[in-house]
């Protein structure tokens, strides 16, 4: 098993791109902050964003970005875009960051269970605190949360099992490894766009004007026949590691998704 970035090995950029994709649905992949920041986050964040290879093959990769935290709630982004315009305009106007956010985490689904989620979680906090980077934080896009579209995620983030740890598998992955639960991301990505755009992406038919549940999203859509727009707001749920450590099985990723992505 090797672990490069992506800067190191860009040949391999299309392999990595399909590992991502499996793991979300269409729509996030519209999402208009990505597309004006990303760009620069690949560029100046380089060093946190990582490939694990097997045989020279894809495996698994995540990224993350170093912004500006001091350590309370209140002053974390409201999520995932929040956290990319953060972290790529502090890098422009000189501010020091002092965390750390995991943004994302994909696993190849023919190598699910292997704990690959949590090599590529150690990886990016063992660069952050090489880095002096004092705090870890993610936007978790909980992977089951999607069956409950209608629950708040304060709610979902309460619903527990008899061990004490959550009933979603990613959320209990970072809770394995050490996480504790900030409170939601209220808003961790904004997408709208037209409806047949938003019937292109879900492959759904959106006959009037009303709130839907849409297979992937975590929240309702909100479609607009009169404006022909879908607007579509994602909360997500902040986590803080306190350590992190050797971690087995897989929870499916968004951190993210992340969001996080």
């Amino acid at each position: 098993m090797e672990i490069v970035t992506r800067a190191d090995r860009p040949e391999l950029h299309e392999m990595a791109a399909v590992v991502f994709q499996e793991r979300w649905p269409e729509f996030v992949f519209h999402n208009d902050v990505p597309k004006r920041y990303l760009g620069r986050a690949e560029e100046y964040f380089a060093r946190y964003d990582i490939m694990v290879l097997e045989e020279g093959t894809v495996v698994a990769g995540g990224w993350g970005v170093p912004m500006a935290w001091d350590g309370n709630v209140d002053d974390l982004p409201s999520g995932y875009d929040d956290a990319l315009i953060r972290a790529v305009d502090g890098r422009e106007t000189g501010v020091e960051p002092t965390s750390l956010s995991f943004m994302a985490v994909a696993v190849n689904a023919a190598h699910d269970r292997r704990g690959l989620a949590g090599v590529v979680l150690e990886e990016l906090a063992r660069r952050a605190r090489h880095d002096g980077l004092r705090q870890l934080v993610a936007p978790l896009r909980p992977t089951w949360k999607h069956r409950y579209p209608t629950v708040p995620m304060a709610e979902y983030a309460g619903w527990t099992r008899p061990d004490g740890l959550s009933i979603d598998p990613w959320i209990r992955t970072h809770q394995r490894m050490g996480a504790r639960v900030l409170g939601p991301a209220p808003r961790s990505m904004a997408i709208e766009g037209t409806v047949a755009e938003w019937e292109s992406w879900t492959d759904m038919v959106f006959p009037v004007t009303r709130e839907y549940v849409v297979p992937g999203a975590l929240n309702l859509v909100l479609i607009d026949r009169e404006r022909d727009r879908g607007v579509y707001v994602e909360e997500n749920l902040w986590v803080q590691h306190s350590r992190v450590r050797r971690h087995t099985p897989y929870g499916s990723a968004h951190a993210g998704t992340v969001d996080s992505r």
